[in-house]
C-alpha cells in the first residue's frame, strides 16, 4: 500500500470565496488541484474534542474548508484520499533545531512539517530555508534564527574573520545588541536569539525589543550568571530552548551541580512555583528538551532506540545521510550514566518532568523540541521527546498543541499555519491510530501533506538539495581558526613589488579569509567575488566548483574573480579554493590548496540583503 508524503511547489495563495447555508459549509467548485482527506478523526490543533467522520477540503496549498461528512460539499473532480479509521492533524513542528540538509526526507516521513532552527544555520540557512519554502527542496518549513548573539564564552571565540551573518556575536551594549538583531532581522530571520545569560538585562532587552517591533519572537537561553530565567522573562523573551537555566533557579540553597538532572534533583518546590508564576504570567514558552538532558531515564527509551534502529537500515536513506550523524546518535542512545550517579539522577529526572507538567497546570506553553543536532535522530527524537512529555502527565492534547498551535503561535504564524483550519496552508498528517488514548500513535505517519501535495512516503538514493551543508557544515568560509594559526606561522607580509605578484621559488601554503559577496541570485549577469587571504603568488589559480576563472589580482592578500553569466544559471553552494603551484614550502600546513570558501548562488525569489561587519 502506498503511502503519501508532499512534495513540490507552493501555490499562490487562493481567493477564497466561501459560502453558507444551513446546516452546510460549502467549498468552491474544484479547480485542477483540489484534495479531500475525508473520513478520519480531526483532531485540529485548537485543542477541543476530536470531530469524528471529518472532511477536510485542500485547494491548491490552503484548506478552503473543515467539517463533519454531509456538513462539506466534496468538489466534483478532487482526489479523495479515504482515512476511515484514522486521525488527521496539523503537521508537527520541531522547536529547536541545528537543521542540516539530509535530514528533510527523515523529518516528513515522521510527520514534521516545519521546524525552528534557532540560529546556527547562517547564510547557508536562508537559502535553505526559501529553497524548501518555495517548494525547490524536499524537506519540512523551516524558520531560521541565522546566528545568534552569545555563546562567545565556552566555546571556540571568533576570529574576526567570519562573515557578517556569522553567528556569535558579542554585543558589547545595548546599541550593539539592536545593530546585530537588526543586521539578522534585515537578513530574514525569523526570531533574534540570546544563547546565554551572561549578559546584563538591558543588552537582551535591546535585542528583543527590535524582535518585537517587527513583530518576530525572541529567544533566550538565560542560564546566568548575570540575566537568568526570570530576568529573560521580564526582559521580554518569548521562548526559552532547553529551558536553560531553570534547574540551576529552582535548586535549593547551596546546590553547585553542573548536570542538569543533578541541578533538578535538589529542587525547591517553593523556588518552582515562584518561577511558574512568573514564566506564565509573561507566556513565556518552555522548549525543555527532555530527552536532551536525559538519555536512558525515560520509561520508553528501548522503543525509541529500536524505532531509530529498524529505519536507519535502509539502504536507501543511508545512500546520503552522513555516517558521523548516525554513530553520534547511537551514541546517545546507548548512553547509560554510571550507578553512582545513577539514583540521584533519576530522581532529577522525575522532578524536571513534575516541573514541566506543573507549568502546563499553570497555563504555560511547554512546546516540543528535540534540539535535533548533530547527536540525534531528527524527527524521531520529537517523537521521544513528545512521548517524554506525556510520561510527565502533560495531557495529550497539550502534547500536541505544543507540536503544532502553541508552537506556531511562538513564531507569530499561527495565522497561517499550526492548526486545520479554513484558510490555513495546508500542512496536515494522518495517523493509524488514536494519539489522544497514546501520544506514541504520531509515529504511525500513514500519511504528510505539505503545502498542498501528497507524494509518496519512503527514502530515495537521489534525495538532496542545491546548498548541502550540513548541522557541522555551514559556514562561508571553512576552517578560519586553522586560517588564523596559519597566518601566524608562515605570512610575511611581501614589500616593494612583491606586494602585488610575489613569485617565489616555493609556494607557501595559501588560505583564504573572506568572500564577497556571499550570496548571488540565479540568473544574475557577470559578478565580481573579491577573495581576501594571504599567500597568493602570481601562478596561483583559483577554481570556482573545480574550474578555474579569471581573476585580477589586486595584491597578494586580495583577488577579484570574475564569474560570467553561465556560472550563476543554476542555485548551488558552490566551493571557491585557491591553488598554489608546487613546490610547496612547509608542507605540513597543506598541499598548496588552500581552505574552501563557500559562494552561495540563491534561487531567484530570495531576498538578499547585505550587511557590514
Amino acid at each position: 500500500m502506498k503511502r503519501f508524503v508532499t512534495g513540490a511547489s507552493v501555490a499562490a495563495v487562493l481567493a477564497l470565496a466561501l459560502g453558507t447555508g444551513p446546516g452546510q459549509v460549502a467549498a468552491q467548485n474544484a479547480p485542477a488541484a483540489t484534495l479531500v482527506i475525508q473520513g478520519g478523526t480531526l483532531i485540529d490543533g485548537n485543542g477541543g474534542a476530536p470531530v469524528p467522520n471529518a472532511v477536510v477540503v485542500i485547494q491548491g496549498n490552503r484548506i478552503t474548508a473543515v467539517g463533519r461528512a454531509g456538513q462539506v460539499q466534496v468538489p466534483a473532480g478532487a482526489q479523495v484520499i479515504n482515512a476511515n479509521g484514522k486521525y488527521v492533524l496539523p503537521g508537527l513542528w520541531d522547536a529547536q533545531t541545528n537543521i542540516a540538509w539530509y535530514w528533510g526526507e527523515v523529518f516528513l516521513n515522521n510527520g514534521v512539517t516545519s521546524t525552528v532552527d534557532i540560529g546556527d544555520g547562517e547564510e547557508v540557512s536562508i537559502a535553505q530555508r526559501d529553497a524548501v519554502n518555495h517548494g525547490k527542496a524536499i524537506g519540512p518549513r523551516q524558520m531560521v534564527g541565522i546566528g545568534h548573539l552569545g555563546g562567545i564564552r565556552g566555546g571556540a571565540m571568533p576570529t574576526g574573520m567570519e562573515s557578517a551573518l556569522a553567528t556569535r556575536k558579542d554585543p558589547k551594549s545595548p546599541d550593539d545588541a539592536r545593530m546585530y538583531a537588526r543586521r539578522y532581522l534585515g537578513a530574514g530571520a525569523d526570531m533574534v536569539m540570546l544563547h546565554d545569560g551572561s549578559y546584563p538585562a538591558e543588552i537582551y532587552q535591546a535585542a528583543f525589543d527590535e524582535a518585537h517591533k517587527v513583530g518576530k519572537p525572541a529567544f533566550c537561553r538565560c542560564g546566568g550568571p548575570r540575566t537568568d530565567p526570570k530576568a529573560g522573562a521580564l526582559a521580554g523573551a518569548d521562548v526559552f530552548p532547553h529551558s536553560t537555566g531553570i534547574g540551576a533557579a529552582i535548586a535549593k540553597d547551596g546546590t553547585r551541580a553542573n548536570n542538569e538532572l543533578d541541578r533538578y534533583a535538589e529542587m525547591d518546590d517553593a523556588k518552582a512555583n515562584d518561577l511558574i508564576k512568573v514564566l506564565a504570567e509573561h507566556h513565556v514558552n518552555l522548549v525543555p528538551t527532555l530527552v536532551h538532558d536525559s538519555p536512558s531515564y525515560p520509561k520508553r527509551w528501548a522503543q525509541f532506540r529500536a524505532e531509530v534502529q529498524r529505519t536507519f537500515q535502509d539502504p536507501n536513506l543511508r545512500a546520503y545521510y552522513d555516517d558521523d550523524n548516525i554513530r553520534a546518535f547511537f551514541a546517545t542512545y546507548n548512553h547509560v550514566d554510571p550507578p553512582a550517579v545513577h539514583e540521584r539522577r533519576a530522581r532529577g529526572f522525575a522532578n524536571m518532568l513534575r516541573f514541566n507538567k506543573m507549568y502546563d497546570a499553570a497555563g504555560g506553553h511547554v512546546l516540543a523540541g528535540g534540539d535535533t543536532n548533530n547527536e540525534k535522530a531528527p524527527g524521531f527524537i520529537l517523537h521521544d521527546e513528545m512521548e517524554t512529555m506525556a510520561e510527565a502527565g502533560i495531557p495529550a492534547m497539550h502534547v500536541i498543541q505544543g507540536a503544532t498551535k502553541w508552537t506556531a503561535e511562538a513564531m507569530h504564524v499561527a495565522d497561517k499555519i499550526g492548526t486545520v483550519e479554513t484558510g490555513k496552508i495546508a500542512d496536515v498528517i494522518v495517523v493509524d491510530a488514536d494519539p489522544i488514548a497514546d501520544i506514541a500513535n504520531l509515529r504511525k505517519v500513514s500519511m504528510v501533506v505539505f503545502d498542498g501535495k501528497p507524494v509518496e512516503l519512503g527514502y530515495h538514493a537521489w534525495y538532496g538539495t542545491p546548498f548541502g551543508g550540513g548541522a557541522e557544515d555551514r559556514a562561508v568560509v571553512d576552517n578560519l581558526a586553522w586560517t588564523q594559526s596559519l597566518k601566524q606561522a608562515t605570512f610575511r607580509a611581501p614589500q616593494g613589488e612583491a606586494a602585488l605578484a610575489p613569485d617565489p621559488v616555493e609556494s607557501p601554503q595559501p588560505a583564504i579569509e573572506s568572500i564577497t559577496p556571499t550570496m548571488i541570485a540565479e540568473g544574475s549577469p557577470a559578478a565580481t567575488v573579491t577573495l581576501k587571504g594571504f599567500n597568493f603568488v602570481r601562478k596561483t589559480r583559483v577554481l570556482f566548483a573545480g574550474e578555474s576563472v579569471p581573476y585580477k589580482r589586486i595584491s597578494a592578500t586580495e583577488l577579484q574573480l570574475t564569474l560570467d553569466d553561465n556560472m550563476l544559471k543554476r542555485a548551488g553552494r558552490f566551493d571557491i579554493v585557491v591553488k598554489n603551484p608546487e613546490p610547496i614550502a612547509n608542507k605540513q600546513w597543506g598541499d598548496g590548496t588552500s581552505n574552501a570558501a563557500h559562494l552561495l548562488v540563491t534561487f531567484a525569489f530570495t531576498t538578499i540583503r547585505t550587511a557590514a561587519n
